[in-house]
């Protein structure tokens, strides 16, 4: 697990000295995504460099890593599950190894298939190849969008890329210029989608894709997808329960290759137990699992993760999360690169930070909502879909019409606009903090001024992912969007940058695209069957994961920002959305921002997501926009 950097010059007679100092510079602000080793190569137009956190092949596994003949390099961030077998394969082909690294295994697959060696690899990665000779670069981003990849050319035709954000910041030639989509983007989902970045001129490689830059010029291709299609050749809920079991169960032991200390983070839930429960089969040692609870009931977990932890017998550790820690905020802000408004991220940060005084490499759950129709969202949309069967120009002319005209604090407002939609729109509005309506109240006419006109928008991307599924199920648009947005955006964006804020590996096994594949084949009324969420993942689980477990009513990772908001953090939170520099943005109604601040201090409503949200947004605006230190 690394992180990595580099640049390719336009001018392959830029002074050497100096791309070393920036491409040094680069490196050093990832430290914590590698702090045992730096390795950096400035080679013709090429700057291509790396922090590395040593997991396999230790004292053999430095980058950057060439080709046979010398005439390529790779830097490359991630874990290759399969490079044993894939080694193999290579040696059998003629290829010579001076490694036992993952790394080597793919400059050698890319000499001999070219971008098709993306299809040879199982796992998390995220990697640059220089090819002197073609004088191109090859970089690639996983399936699912585990390990993350920003790219950018600048104006004097530079090209860029890095793990995160603020190493491409460095460059002199990146300009810090937002860009108002990708904020009204954030400000409707608590995100920066991967479709966007909150910089004009920087961009995300999505998922699933590799980038080929060469002679100035910028060619992305996608090599994988979600792939949501009617299965041909059905099989019965008893053949789907034992080759979902035995593929989870692969997917975990794949993932326990380590040369040092693996545990797993354990919430109680449904998803970390099952992993949690494969690994006690796998090994023959207690595993060393890690859980965080709250002081507050309503949101403390820790007695199922006691549960798990007890019947798998695991080496158990515990931390509270108490409101003092949100002292730390700043440095998540940092951490993110992006606006990011996920409260979870602080208990994850925390987690992720005792993990490490014992571990370097964690498994995680992450995933199984997206993947099995977990979320209770799901639910809720199947029950109102009945309305979407209404004449929509009733519900347009009727039911959107009154909620419009209710007053903002009208309990009944917001739900009569949601149903008023049309179903795929229904859904996007009911993921989003800000929708159409109170981002009408929320924005200020000058922000307002300022996105009329553009061409692109979160809500219509995700409404195009949704409505490119046409298997006929509701569930399956859900789920593919979710996959392709919140998954990478939010979730994986909070594993990744909280752990490596932590110089922690974490892996996610649910994840596996060979697992995610089949899983895919299994039709959406065994995954949400009536009202029963994850219904073919519980039943593939039991015997494994106690009962008390596996069907107690989902609570989810939540934080009680609600209740902080109203106690320790009123008066900072307040304080800086009212403050004279935060107004002078021009992004904002002062008076909604009031409002929202009355009614949440009143317990009137519960607008602690709302606020949450746009108190980070400033925290990040101070920090990577104003660049103070407060």
């Amino acid at each position: 697990m690394c992180g990595i950097a580099g640049f390719i010059s336009k001018d392959k007679d830029a002074p050497t000295a100096e791309r070393e100092v920036l491409l040094d510079k680069m490196c050093g602000i990832i430290t914590h995504r590698g702090p045992d080793e730096q390795g950096q190569t400035v080679s013709g137009r090429a700057a291509l460099g790396m922090r590395r956190l040593s997991i396999i092949d230790l004292k053999g596994g430095q980058q950057p890593i060439y080709s046979e003949d010398g005439s390529k390099f790779i830097v490359f961030n991630g874990e290759i599950y399969n490079f044993r077998e894939l080694k193999k394969e290579l040696e059998e082909l003629g290829y010579k190894f001076k490694t036992n690294s993952d790394t080597e295994t793919i400059i050698h697959a890319y000499d001999e298939f070219d971008v098709k060696c993306l299809e040879k690899l199982r796992g998390m990665f995220a990697f640059a190849i220089w090819d002197a000779r073609e004088e191109s670069l090859f970089i690639a981003r996983d399936r699912v969008g585990k390990k993350p990849l920003f790219f950018s050319k600048t104006a004097s035709g530079d090209f860029l890329f890095g793990s995160e954000l603020k190493s491409l910041l460095l460059h002199p030639g990146v300009s810090r210029k937002i860009d108002l989509a990708a904020l009204d983007a954030y400000l409707t989902f608590g995100y920066v989608p991967e479709e966007f970045c909150i910089f004009k001129n920087i961009r995300k490689l999505a998922p699933g894709s590799f980038l080929i830059y060469k002679n100035g010029e910028i060619k992305i291709e996608e090599y994988w997808d979600f792939r949501y299609e009617k299965n041909e050749a059905p099989h019965t809920e008893g053949e789907y329960v034992e080759q979902l079991r035995g593929l989870i169960k692969e997917a975990v032991n794949v993932r326990l290759i380590s040369e040092v200390p693996l545990g797993a983070f354990l919430s109680g839930g449904v998803d970390s137990s099952a992993v949690v429960g494969m690994m006690s089969e796998i090994l023959d040692k207690p595993v060393k699992t890690f859980s965080i609870g709250f002081n507050e009931d309503s949101f403390d977990e820790l007695k199922f993760a006691r549960i798990a932890a007890k019947h798998f017998k695991t080496d158990h550790h515990e931390f509270i999360v108490t409101p003092d820690l949100v002292d730390i905020v700043d440095d998540l802000v940092w951490h993110f690169d992006e606006p990011f408004a996920d409260p979870s991220a602080l208990p994850t940060f925390m987690v992720a930070k005792l993990a490490r005084e014992f571990v370097t490499v964690v498994l995680s759950g992450d995933g199984g909502d997206e993947l099995f129709a977990g979320y209770d969202r799901y639910i809720i949309d199947k029950k109102r879909g009945p309305v979407g069967k209404l004449p929509k120009i009733f519900r347009e002319a009727f039911l959107q019409r009154i909620s419009k005209a209710m007053p903002h604090n009208a309990r009944a407002k917001n739900f009569l606009y949601d149903i008023s939609l049309d179903p795929v729109e229904r859904y996007v509005n009911s993921i989003s903090y800000f929708g159409a309506m109170p981002k009408s109240a929320l924005y200020s006419d000058e922000f307002k001024s300022s996105l009329n006109g553009r061409t692109e928008s979160a809500e219509a991307e995700f409404i195009r992912f949704a409505k490119s599924i046409s298997t006929g199920n509701p569930v399956d648009k859900m789920l593919y969007l979710d996959s392709k947005t919140y998954l990478p955006g939010d979730i994986l964006t909070k594993v990744d940058r909280m752990t490596m804020a932590n110089s922690l590996e974490a892996r996610v096994p649910l994840l596996d695209h060979k697992l995610i594949e089949f899983v895919q084949k299994i039709p959406a009324e065994m995954k949400l069957k009536g009202f029963r969420s994850k219904y073919i993942f519980k039943k593939a689980l039991e015997g494994l994961v106690p009962d008390e477990i596996l069907y107690r009513e989902k609570q989810g990772f939540g934080v009680p920002i609600a209740e902080w908001i109203n106690s320790r953090l009123r008066d900072r939170i307040n304080g800086a959305l009212l403050e004279k520099r935060t107004l002078e943005r021009g992004y904002f109604n002062e008076n909604y921002i009031k409002t929202l601040i009355d009614e949440h201090s009143r317990n009137r409503r519960d607008h602690s997501r709302s606020l949450w949200i746009l108190w980070m947004l400033e925290l990040w605006h101070r920090k990577f926009v104003d660049r103070t230190r407060d």
